[in-house]
């Protein structure tokens, strides 16, 4: 889709505000929605996918299952609200071996048990197999900022350089403001407008193999 587009600084394929935040994606629903709706925490509208069973309420992007994206820039940012359920989302790329990989991000794969002091703790546990590695993705309360370096996850992972992101697919349940990417990690300030949630974020949660 974006193949032969410029690609410089920021390339957004959702924004919630925006005449048709879905032109691009497909969606998939069973037993849950796909809606636009009024988030009550920052009063403007959002895209909300709920769905009893995850792998059944989605969107795809591109829409067409035999095209790819053909994303350069190795940064994705997705601002996403968490609404306490199970949430997951995957990345498909391209690296400079010709292979397909995927990157499943899921809420969870964060899990708790006791240590031997009858302690509560959480662990993360990332699994990286041929084709396709999993990992932990713990938010916090209210709306979240992640941010995903495809370039260095594909290195670590795999020991191969991104070459382009193909796919992105997000699954129930969550809100979305905007999924973008970009050349660069930008602050707060260097934002552009149009970009910003105006609300003071409870995490910038950049993912990392652990």
């Amino acid at each position: 889709m974006f193949k032969n587009t410029f690609q410089s600084g920021f390339l957004s394929i959702l924004y919630s505000l925006g005449s048709k935040p879905l032109q691009i994606w497909d969606k998939e629903v069973v037993d849950g929605h796909v809606k636009r709706l009024q988030d009550e925490d920052i009063q403007s509208n959002v895209l909300e996918i709920i769905g009893s069973n995850i792998q059944q309420a989605y969107i795809t992007c591109p829409a067409d299952p035999n095209a790819t994206l053909g994303i350069k820039l190795p940064f994705l940012v997705m601002i996403v609200k968490n609404v306490k359920k199970y949430f997951t989302f995957e990345i498909q790329v391209l690296d400079d071996k010709n292979v397909r990989r995927r990157f499943r991000a899921s809420n969870y794969q964060v899990y708790g048990v006791y240590d031997m002091n009858r302690v509560l703790l959480f662990l993360a546990v990332t699994r990286v197999k041929p084709y396709i590695c999993t990992m932990p993705l713990k938010l916090d309360e209210g709306w979240n900022q992640i941010q995903l370096n495809l370039s260095d996850l594909t290195r670590r992972a795999y020991g191969t350089n991104y070459v382009e992101t193909l796919r992105v697919q997000v699954h129930a349940n969550c809100r979305l403001r905007r999924i973008y990417f970009s050349d660069r990690l930008y602050s707060e300030e260097e934002l552009p407008p149009e970009f910003k949630l105006y609300l003071p974020m409870q995490v910038k949660y950049t993912w990392d193999l652990l």
